[in-house]
């Protein structure tokens, strides 16, 4: 994700622990090369995890995991950065960091610290592979809402976390806690924002997709750097966000992912080839 954000010109810094061995040191050389901030970045001894995607057609892609004794997850609160600059004005919170002990709850715990000051944002993007137990992992998400400002779940996460219950009432429900917004991914069909006051829907743009792995956080750099680019990347400008303001914003984050599906790997665009690709067209 934070590729991604990267590519659309958005300043982006990666705070987590990379490996020194040779799978972190070209992870660590990429992400120099896409100009990201590592100044927050710790270096650990322990193998790099590794995932593995296995692709059907017509099927969410299946994800194998091999983490246990690996670099990313070892660390506590002690390692979390001592005061954040005040230029980040969003943290974003994702995937199994939020998942794994030690590194979940010292992630939780920055969340929380950072929450009065800055914008959260949280993808849960949920790999049930990883997660022991549902109704815990459920009720541990729920306890971040309060300090959150924005989530993204695609329907997918929802269906596997609220089995059987329409996703957009499961996000009306997660705005409750405090929430400005919440947007949900409906894959091929699109997606949908939805605020204490609004919902606006965007269809997905037409593309022959080649391949979905990569989608999601592509959407949600697009997603970040729309509002960023509609001065909404702070607290009361979200609550105050209009219809058209969302649905550029949507319109955004779909065509960032759009373009990421129709080329084989997790490759988003750059901000550049979104005024390449006129073929894009909305459903």
């Amino acid at each position: 994700m934070a590729i991604a954000c990267a590519r659309l010109g958005v300043p982006v810094a990666y705070f987590g622990r990379l490996s020194t061995d040779h799978f972190g040191s070209r992870l660590r050389t990429v992400l120099v090369e896409e100009g990201i901030d590592l100044r927050h970045t710790l270096s650990g001894n322990e193998p790099t995890p590794l995932a593995f995607v296995h692709l059907e057609a017509d099927r969410e892609p299946q994800y194998g995991f091999y983490v246990e004794g690996t670099v990313d997850h070892k660390f506590g609160a002690a390692e979390l950065p001592r005061a954040l600059s005040g230029e980040i004005r969003a943290v974003h919170f994702g995937s199994f960091s939020l998942v794994l002990e030690p590194g979940a709850s010292a992630f939780e715990a920055l969340l929380r610290r950072e929450a009065a000051d800055r914008v959260i944002s949280l993808d849960p993007n949920v790999r049930p592979s990883l997660i022991p137990e549902r109704a815990a992992y459920v009720r541990r998400l729920l306890t971040w809402l309060p300090n959150v400002d924005l989530v993204k779940a695609s329907e997918a996460d929802l269906a596997w976390l609220h089995p059987g219950e329409i996703p957009e009432v499961v996000a009306r429900r997660w705005l409750a806690p405090g929430p400005a917004l919440i947007v949900v991914t409906l894959g091929s069909r699109g997606a949908m924002a939805i605020t204490p006051h609004q919902s606006v829907f965007r269809a997905t743009p037409q593309v022959e997709v080649v391949d979905t792995v990569g989608a999601g956080d592509a959407f949600m750099a697009g997603l970040l750097a729309a509002l960023g680019s509609e001065g909404a990347l702070q607290k009361d400008a979200l609550h105050r966000l209009s219809d058209p303001a969302l649905a550029r914003t949507l319109d955004h984050a779909l065509r960032v992912a759009a373009i990421t599906c129709s080329r084989p790997g997790a490759d988003p665009p750059y901000e550049h080839e979104l005024g390449t690709h006129a073929w894009l067209a909305e459903r």
